[in-house]
Parts: C-alpha cells; sequence; structure tokens
C-alpha cells in the first residue's frame, strides 16, 4: 500500500493538536460517528509530519454509550481489504467480546460487521480504520449488521484532541478537506495567524 503524508505547520501563536479525520458521505450507515484518526501535539511555530497507509481493518471497543467525546480504545484490530474477507462477526468468549467467523462477502467494496445474539445493548461498539487506527464506529446492537464504505475524504482540524476520540462535526473550527491529486503522496497544510488554511502539493 502507498504511504501518504501530510507535512503541518503551526504558524500561529498556539499549541494545539492537528487532527486528521474522515468523512465518508455516502456512508449506508445511521448513527455512524467520525473518529479523531490520527492526532499529533504541534507547539506554536512548529512543524511535523503525519503519515498513514491505506491498508483497511475491523475493530471494536468497550465503549458504553458511544457519543461526542468517548475514546474509542479498540480491543482489537483485524485486517481486512475490501475484496476479500470484508465480513466478520462480533461475539462474545469468556466475558470479552472478539471477532469471529471473518469472510468473503459478495459485496466488494465494503465492509460487514454483524453483532451476534449476544452482544449486550448500548455496551461495545464497531468499526473500521486504516493504517491501525480508527476512522469511524457505531454503537453495536444485537442482532444487527453494519456496513462501511471506506475511501472516504482526508479532513484537518486544530485544536484539543485525543486519537480515538469521539467527535462532534459541528464543533469543529475552520475545518479544512485535503485533497491528494493523482500520484500524489505527500500534502503540506500549513495553519496561518488568523486560522485559515493554506495548502499546497509537497514534495514526495
Amino acid at each position: 500500500m502507498a504511504t501518504y503524508t501530510i507535512n503541518f505547520d503551526n504558524n500561529t501563536d498556539s499549541p494545539g493538536n492537528f487532527c486528521i479525520f474522515q468523512r465518508d458521505p455516502n456512508s449506508p450507515n445511521h448513527g455512524v460517528f467520525v473518529l479523531a484518526w490520527l492526532v499529533q501535539f504541534a507547539n506554536s511555530h512548529s512543524k511535523l509530519p503525519i503519515s498513514w497507509n491505506t491498508d483497511v481493518y475491523f475493530f471494536w471497543a468497550k465503549t458504553g454509550i458511544l457519543a461526542p467525546g468517548v475514546i474509542f480504545n479498540a480491543g482489537e484490530a483485524l485486517p481486512t481489504s475490501m475484496t476479500e474477507n470484508n465480513a466478520v462477526t462480533l461475539t462474545k468468549e469468556g466475558g470479552n467480546y472478539k471477532f469471529a467467523g471473518q469472510k468473503n462477502w459478495h459485496q466488494q467494496g465494503m465492509l460487514s460487521v454483524t453483532a451476534d445474539n449476544i452482544t449486550a445493548i448500548n455496551q461495545a461498539s464497531v468499526g473500521i480504520g486504516m493504517s491501525g487506527a480508527g476512522t469511524f464506529a457505531v454503537q453495536a446492537q444485537p442482532n444487527m449488521t453494519f456496513l462501511f464504505s471506506p475511501g472516504a475524504e482526508y479532513w484537518v482540524t486544530f485544536g484539543d484532541f485525543q486519537q480515538g476520540q469521539v467527535m462532534d462535526p459541528t464543533e469543529f473550527i475552520n475545518p479544512v478537506k485535503v485533497d491528494f491529486p493523482y500520484g500524489i503522496f505527500t500534502m503540506d497544510v500549513t495553519l496561518n495567524m488568523d486560522n485559515t488554511w493554506t495548502i499546497s502539493q509537497g514534495q514526495d
């Protein structure tokens, strides 16, 4: 898988966390939450890179009720792909959750998670992620199947975030979408003194 990089430049007087998150405008699920995907602290007037690959994973976590501010601390990361092993079941064994029965699903380009009948109500959440970290999560409920469609948009914001935090998009301060042109794997993103963004193509 290709490796992508955003070179961040905090050109403000305020320290904080650069946060990359994803959005999926074509999500088939209702109630899907966006997670703070990749987060790194930056002092004022400092630069840092954040890199990732596009390997995809299934995740589950014991979250209790999933809501903004909750941290999705994954209990398992199960590699998957868009064409093979793209369906799995969440079950319980010995009092703890686990994934079981990973298999090929007929609908390529989608990822499927089914919570079985012993999944407790409002105890766990399931989701998907990329490069080993969660991107989207939904509250797991017994006897329900949840579909996810990776290949989402990359967005960045700046503030007080933790990796895995359930985010409320209505509270984002000036988020910006970062597009990678075809064949380009590095972008430069600067947070300006007035909290606007400057985005340009980087050097691969």
